[in-house]
């Protein structure tokens, strides 16, 4: 698949980091945009500096170059992945406000009716935020808060991560084996 992933500077960078690394570990194509923002929120929260990042990747784009290949619909992108997304940018996809790539690529992904996953990273929650997650769901759009579940019994924080970052290529149809899944009870 031809993903475009985006950093945002919500906390959590370190889901699209690992996100970046398993599609490249499967062999997809990424083009990735990391704001200036993420690149502070990486240097913060990880061990990776920015250019580790950004060496993962396929394509780098500057999120300022609304010229990219990325921000046509014709160039092809199978999927968009925002991880972590901001509630800024948020904002901006459920309203069409593409001042940049990230919002902008999410936009093409909308008017093409390709997959588009935002993992908005904020809480709690205000009114003004689940309506700008209803208007982008009700336009195709996926919002997947990475929030943790336990029923895999998370050991680290890079299960926690990991569990999160599954749900995500579940909904891209990877396959993976990131985390247990839910087996039901036995008796």
């Amino acid at each position: 698949m031809k993903i475009l992933l985006s950093l945002t500077g919500a906390t959590g960078d370190i889901y699209g980091i690992r996100l970046l690394t398993v599609l490249k570990q499967e062999g997809h194509h990424v083009s990735l945009i990391v704001s200036r923002w993420a690149e502070k929120t990486i240097a913060l929260e990880t061990s990776y500096t920015v250019t580790e990042v950004k060496a993962m990747a396929d394509v780098v784009y500057d999120e300022e170059d609304l010229a990219a290949a990325v921000a046509s619909g014709s160039y092809g992108i199978d999927a968009t992945v925002v991880a972590p997304c901001t509630v800024k940018t948020l904002a901006a996809v459920a309203n069409g406000f593409s001042d940049n790539l990230t919002i902008r690529g999410a936009d093409v992904a909308l008017k093409e009716r390709r997959p588009l996953i935002l993992m908005v990273r904020e809480t709690p929650l205000s009114l003004i935020h689940l309506r700008n997650m209803t208007a982008v769901t009700e336009a195709g759009g996926i919002i997947l808060p990475p929030l943790p579940a336990f029923y895999h019994q998370p050991q680290t924080i890079d299960d926690l991560v990991d569990q999160s970052v599954g749900k995500a290529l579940d909904l891209l149809g990877i396959p993976h084996k990131l985390y247990l899944r839910w087996q039901g009870e036995t008796s």
